[in-house]
């Protein structure tokens, strides 16, 4: 009779273990259980965009005519943007020197994905700037 208190005993500890492991794991996991990692997609998209905007020589011309930087988009290009963004996302574009850091004004407090295109010149203008594009879920 005292060897099956024994393991009746070991088993009760054994699962009470597993109840705390169990517990103790929910409680570390509940931020990310809910989330879902959009980061892959949201590069793609960028790269599309970004890639678009790079191979049209009249936005590229558009541009290298900024001469005040860092700057924002010009419009037809913003509507580009806006045209071919994910309806998930918000995405702005901003030119700056090639050696700036080019940082988003006014950032939301969210997880903003950002990329950034080399700029180069075209026949009629020499010069070098970068496209960054910056987005972040609605």
């Amino acid at each position: 009779m005292n060897n099956k208190k024994g393991w009746i005993e070991i088993v009760e500890a054994f699962i009470a273990i597993l109840l705390v492991a169990g517990v103790l794991l929910v409680v570390l996991n509940k931020g990310t259980l809910g989330k879902t990692d959009v980061s892959e997609q949201v590069y793609s998209s960028q790269i599309s965009i970004l890639r678009e905007i790079e191979t049209n020589d009249a936005f590229r011309g558009e541009i290298l005519a900024i001469s005040s930087l860092p700057a924002d988009v010009p419009l037809d290009i913003k509507q580009r943007i806006d045209l071919r963004t994910p309806n998930y996302l918000i995405c702005l574009g901003r030119v700056c020197a090639l050696n700036d850091k080019c940082n988003l004004a006014n950032a939301p407090s969210k997880d903003i994905y950002a990329q950034s295109v080399l700029i180069t010149s075209t026949l009629q203008q020499t010069g070098y700037v970068q496209l960054k594009l910056f987005c972040w879920a609605k």
